[in-house]
């Protein structure tokens, strides 16, 4: 297997990323001077955000139900998080992040796919612990989680965010459910967010990012980087973003979806790739989670999931991981079908 090694600066991101996760677990960790002013920017650009949108438009379905158009025993999705997986903005449920997910996944799987969405915009990671309570009623077999953006927004110090979502990801693997989150985005592609804090955001999202993924890949479950969630596309693409200019637009939570689609599918053990080995052309490789959880913040759509190296989970630098640049799928159709009768069945690898 490959192994890429960093620069001076990539190692102080490993060791930041590691101390934020030490800290998460210890339950530490404050904010400096810099922290401090980058949430007072963030907030009052999310409340600008807030009244400029209006109130968000909630849907008696909250896009639950079967998706596909195929038979067979579901596999059940669950939707956890804040307004980037409500959806916040859309003015459809098919529109929304758990329903692209659920029709995207149902047609790699061949198989129907029940969305159970508890997400619920201005979620912090306290939340997490209701929406869990919530999920694991309908018995999921996979669940997608985006979170983090309103912790900034309520001053919560990374550390305790980091810590929830841990709790949040061992009860869901508990339970048997597989786990893939979204990492925080880069907030510093967010266009009302001015230099000099746009670098000061990016570092401190970066940072916050690698945390969960160490935490997170601990916790069994695996992460997709969201960093700018596809690259240049949001930097340079304005229908990336709804009219707010601070939450994604219809587009953008596509894009989203289809960079998180394929690391749901492999969760499952469905998809053309769930089972290939790491391209080394392709800039993917075996790596300590550290190293990989930060050169994952840095390239958006980036898995990192557990791995062994000669049948060994642990080397001399922590636990070893994948790093994989799995291949975005086209947005799915959505084709929502009733509800079945039976209960669903475990979903067998």
């Amino acid at each position: 297997m490959s192994m890429r090694g960093g620069g001076a600066k990539d190692s102080g991101r490993v060791r930041a990323a590691k101390r934020l996760a030490q800290a998460a677990a210890l339950g530490g960790g404050g904010l400096g001077l810099i922290g401090a002013m980058l949430y007072g920017v963030l907030s009052a650009e999310a409340e600008y955000a807030k009244r400029l949108i209006g109130p968000m438009r909630y849907y008696p379905t909250r896009g639950d139900g079967l998706y596909g158009r195929y038979s067979g025993h579901p596999i059940t999705l669950a939707m956890i998080g804040d307004s980037s997986a409500a959806g916040y903005g859309t003015s459809s449920p098919d529109e929304t992040p758990g329903v692209l997910l659920a029709s995207g996944l149902s047609e790699l799987a061949q198989r129907p796919v029940r969305l159970v969405d508890v997400s619920k915009t201005g979620a912090k990671s306290v939340d997490l612990a209701a929406q869990v309570d919530a999920a694991l009623q309908a018995g999921p077999h996979v669940a997608a989680i985006l979170i983090g953006v309103n912790d900034v927004k309520a001053q919560v110090p990374p550390s305790a965010s980091v810590r929830q979502l841990d709790i949040a990801v061992r009860r869901l693997r508990a339970a048997n459910c597989e786990v893939v989150v979204g990492t925080c985005p880069d907030l510093g592609v967010v266009p009302p967010i001015m230099p000099p804090l746009r670098q000061v955001a990016r570092t401190w999202s970066q940072r916050l990012a690698a945390a969960q993924t160490i935490t997170v890949v601990e916790a069994g479950g695996r992460t997709v980087s969201m960093g700018s969630l596809l690259s240049e596309a949001f930097r340079t693409n304005p229908s990336m973003w709804g009219p707010d200019n601070f939450h994604p637009s219809v587009t953008g939570y596509a894009a989203a979806s289809a960079a998180l689609l394929p690391s749901v599918a492999a969760a499952v053990g469905v998809g053309m790739e769930s089972f290939t080995h790491p391209e080394s052309f392709r800039g993917e490789a075996v790596l300590p989670i550290a190293e990989a959880a930060v050169q994952a913040a840095r390239t958006a759509g980036t898995e990192v999931a557990a791995a062994q190296v000669a049948g060994n989970e642990r080397g001399p630098r922590g636990r070893w991981v994948q790093l994989r640049h799995r291949r975005r799928h086209p947005k799915p159709e959505v084709d929502r079908i009733e509800e079945p009768t039976e209960p669903p069945i475990p979903v067998g690898n």
